[in-house]
């Protein structure tokens, strides 16, 4: 039984809170401003991705901004289907992007598997944000979310910054770029595993209710992808 209390206690134990929260807020805009400052790294090496309409280059997929998220989404060329604690992400992105597109940032998921697969199952989730193959995995190689099986075999440290083993040979991320007037491109930010957890939108409500995310120790074993709850 949870404590119940009058609406006046409730109100004093809410502002209570609400002094903590506030403190984390500062926090968080301390810590946006810190992760804006990081150096950057620049990218001196050409990487070939297949979208929609044929072959482009990293720079085009910046558009007409001068700032990309990319999404490094799960989905291996022999896989049937995209990921899908990646999809349960994605599936907030759609409304997303003209915001972003707003202000000048352009929002791009990339996987290893084919455009064929990806448009396939872009269609079946009714996602219209922009995707692209990385044919090679040389993209997702270098940004430390591809790996051959030696690489996973292994069991070394090669994910996360070097903190976690890769445990699959596609793992999930997001990379921050940044292009500059004479079209150099740099990387700016990266995070991997619940580096990501902030930009899920249904578990920052999940946070919100009595039970939480209600996963007792068990991960993500409740998660479907969107359209599997009712067959589930």
């Amino acid at each position: 039984m949870h404590k119940i209390v009058d609406q006046a206690a409730w109100i004093e134990a809410r502002k209570a809170l609400m002094v903590k929260e506030k403190d984390l807020q500062r926090a968080r805009d301390a810590l946006a401003d810190e992760r804006r400052a990081l150096p950057w790294v620049k990218l001196n090496k050409d990487y070939a991705f297949e979208g929609s309409d044929g072959a482009l280059s990293l720079s085009d997929l910046f558009g007409d901004q001068s700032q990309l998220i990319v999404w490094h989404f799960m989905f291996g060329p022999d896989w049937e289907a995209g990921c899908k604690s990646c999809s349960f992400w994605a599936d907030s992105y759609n409304p997303g992007v003209a915001h972003l597109k707003a202000r000048d940032v352009s929002l791009v998921a990339v996987s290893t598997a084919p455009m064929d697969k990806i448009e396939a199952y872009r269609s079946r989730m009714g996602w219209s944000f922009p995707w692209v193959s990385d044919p090679s995995g040389d993209f997702g190689a270098d940004m430390a979310v591809h790996f051959t099986a030696d690489q996973v075999a292994s069991k070394d440290k090669l994910y996360n910054f070097g903190t976690l083993p890769a445990f699959l040979d596609e793992l999930q991320g997001l990379s921050v770029f940044t292009r500059d007037e004479a079209g150099a491109v740099y990387r700016t930010y990266a995070t991997y595993a619940r580096g990501v957890d902030p930009m899920n939108t249904v578990y920052q409500h999940l946070d919100l209710v009595p039970k939480g995310r209600n996963e007792n120790g068990q991960g993500m074993a409740w998660l479907r992808r969107h359209d599997e709850y009712e067959t589930a």
